[in-house]
This record gives C-alpha cells, sequence and structure tokens, in this order.
C-alpha cells in the first residue's frame, strides 16, 4: 500500500500534538493518538508510534508515561511553564504601550506555549481591568527598528507627533524629520521610551515610542559618545521622573526611616541614607528637577522633604505657590471653596 504524503511528518506531528493537546491532568494513549493521526492521513501502528515516542524524548521533548486509572503520554517540562507564561501573558495585557489589536495577537501566541486545557487558566490571567492602551499600532515595529539601530551604531531620522482632541495626528515641527543617534530604550511609566543624542542641539533627549513615526535607520555612525562618555541608561531612567525634562542637579532629601524603601524603589539599593537620629534619614542624590519630581515629593504627603540645595527647594516653593493660585477660589457652580477645605 502506498504511503500517504503525510507521512514523512508523522514526527512533527507527533510532537505538536503532544505540546498542544497533552498536559499531567491530560494524557493521550496511544490508540487515542493512532486515531488523530489517522485524521491528518498519516498512518501508523502501535510499535512505530512507541518507536516514535521514544525518538522525541531523545530529541530533547520531556515526553512522559503514565499507568493507572488514567494512562497515557504527555508533554511534562516545557520551555516555558504555565506559571512562567501566565506572567508573561500579565506583562503583555498590561503593557500600555502596545495597543489592543497587538496585546490579543500577542497573547493568542503565547497561548500555545502550553495544552489547550490550560488555556482556560492562561484566560482569567489575562484580564486587566481599564487599561488604557496606546493607539499608535506601529509601536511594536518601531521597537524592533530602534533595537536594530542600537545594535548596528546608526543614527535614525523620523518623525513625531501628538493627537489633537479630534484624534488626528499633529506633527511637531511642521513634520520635519528629526535626526538623532539612539542609545536605548526604556521602559517608564507604562511607556517606552528611545533615549537618544540630538543631532541639531547636541544633547540627549528622550521620545515617546509610540508618537515616533517613519524611522529610518540611516547610515550616519553614532554621535554623542564623546559628550557622554560611560553613559548608563539605568541612571538616566532614575534622574528622569515620568521621563520629565528640567535641570540636573543633586539634591538632598530627609526622611522618615520607614520611608527608606521607598527612595530605594525609586532610586536604587545602592543609594547611601544617612541616619539621623533614631527616626529619620537624609540621602544626597542626582536628579532632573521637573514638575515630576515635585509631584513625588508631594505625594510622599511631608514624610520626605527637600532640604537642599537652596535653588531646587526655591523651584518646589514657587511650584507650590503656582499651583496654589491655579486652584479656583469658587466652584463651577458659584458656590465659595468652604474654608477648612482651602489649602
Amino acid at each position: 500500500m502506498a504511503k500517504s504524503p503525510n507521512q514523512k511528518t508523522k514526527l512533527l506531528h507527533l510532537a505538536r500534538m503532544l505540546l498542544r493537546q497533552t498536559d499531567e491532568d491530560h494524557p493521550l494513549t496511544v490508540p487515542e493518538i493512532i486515531e488523530r493521526l489517522a485524521r491528518e492521513d498519516i498512518k501508523a501502528e502501535r510499535k512505530s508510534v512507541y518507536d516514535d515516542l521514544e525518538a522525541l524524548r531523545l530529541f530533547g521533548l520531556d515526553v512522559q508515561s503514565r499507568k493507572g486509572k488514567a494512562p497515557g503520554w504527555f508533554v511534562g517540562a516545557r520551555e516555558f511553564e504555565l506559571p512562567e507564561v501566565k506572567l508573561l501573558m500579565d506583562a503583555v495585557q498590561s503593557s500600555r504601550f502596545l495597543t489592543q489589536k497587538k496585546s490579543d495577537a500577542l497573547i493568542r501566541k503565547l497561548e500555545r506555549l502550553a495544552s489547550v486545557h490550560q488555556g482556560g487558566q492562561l484566560q482569567r490571567q489575562v484580564y486587566v481591568s481599564g487599561r488604557i492602551k496606546v493607539m499608535n499600532e506601529s509601536i511594536y515595529y518601531n521597537v524592533d527598528k530602534l533595537h536594530d539601530a542600537i545594535a548596528k551604531r546608526k543614527a535614525i531620522t523620523f518623525k513625531y507627533f501628538d493627537y489633537d482632541t479630534a484624534r488626528k495626528k499633529v506633527f511637531h515641527h511642521g513634520g520635519k524629520r528629526y535626526v538623532v543617534s539612539p542609545y536605548g530604550l526604556i521602559w517608564n511609566s507604562e511607556n517606552y521610551y528611545l533615549v537618544a543624542f540630538d543631532h541639531a542641539h547636541r544633547e540627549l533627549r528622550h521620545y515617546r515610542v509610540d508618537k515616533m513615526s517613519e524611522i529610518v535607520v540611516s547610515g550616519m555612525e553614532r554621535e554623542g559618545e564623546e559628550m557622554y562618555p560611560g553613559f548608563q541608561l539605568a541612571e538616566y531612567g532614575q534622574k528622569h521622573f515620568g521621563m520629565y525634562s528640567g535641570p540636573e542637579m543633586r539634591v538632598t532629601l530627609r526622611g522618615q526611616r520607614e520611608k527608606a524603601g521607598l527612595v530605594w524603589d525609586r532610586f536604587g539599593q545602592d543609594m547611601i541614607l544617612v541616619p539621623e537620629g533614631e527616626d529619620y534619614f537624609t540621602v544626597t542624590l542626582p536628579v532632573v528637577v521637573s514638575p515630576q519630581f515635585f509631584g513625588w515629593l508631594l505625594g510622599l504627603g511631608g514624610s520626605v522633604t527637600l532640604t537642599g540645595p537652596q535653588e531646587a527647594v526655591a523651584a518646589y516653593r514657587q511650584r507650590l505657590e503656582e499651583a496654589l493660585e491655579e486652584l479656583p477660589r469658587e466652584s463651577s457652580l458659584g458656590e465659595t471653596v468652604p474654608a477648612d477645605m482651602k489649602m
């Protein structure tokens, strides 16, 4: 009897069947395997199936068998264990820089790392309520191009835009192309940012990747290394709160001892906190003094305060006074704000 054209792919079909249809709780018996292969127009005998299972095991697939009440064959350990797939799925679904369409596509691919029977657990894992997604679908490909430019140490050109109230793109500088040398990518406050040396302004700047358009990897060599020797991407990210720009300076903070973890979480475990009595500490560190930095301080409710330098303290005081002036003294209905609610 002539062999089926699919006979040569028998091992491939068997490997895919085991990976997708089996796990420790859902084994397949040899008769079930033979039946499923037959659906693919692949003829198989019991002895040949045993030989194929052993060949897959020797190749590296963790093929296991179980006897007893629910006998059969299944894949044990996988390249990604179920908890790891759940973690990856949660990261994809919760990532703001991915559009919903791209998140759904990636999740469908990640599901194939587990068996179909584990799919229910994965679906329960990925739902994130109220997650805001970006509108720019091209970010997925932007990141790939930027990694390519960084690896090749090449400059890039691109257009930069924002959205107006009608969700239309409005390009900066009248659509003129930016020319920069990429140094690295930072994922900060649920957005992807490119840190790059701006050729026109001769300084390091950062750009929202989802607001970059028409990226072209040029043939120009990367610039700016002589101006920023020993540049560290992690340090740049620590200094820029929410990736806001501003003057960089070394500031001193005074905080309650129980708030030490907040400082280490924000600036890293290598920051040295100097005890001040039994209840407080001080720390001096480099930051970019920006509205986002001031917002971080304000959010700590006085448990961590800015004590120096005077230039930074004055800027913080001025920002607080401006914020007070911006608040309406009456509500939108013309009602006077109660005295006990005034700051």
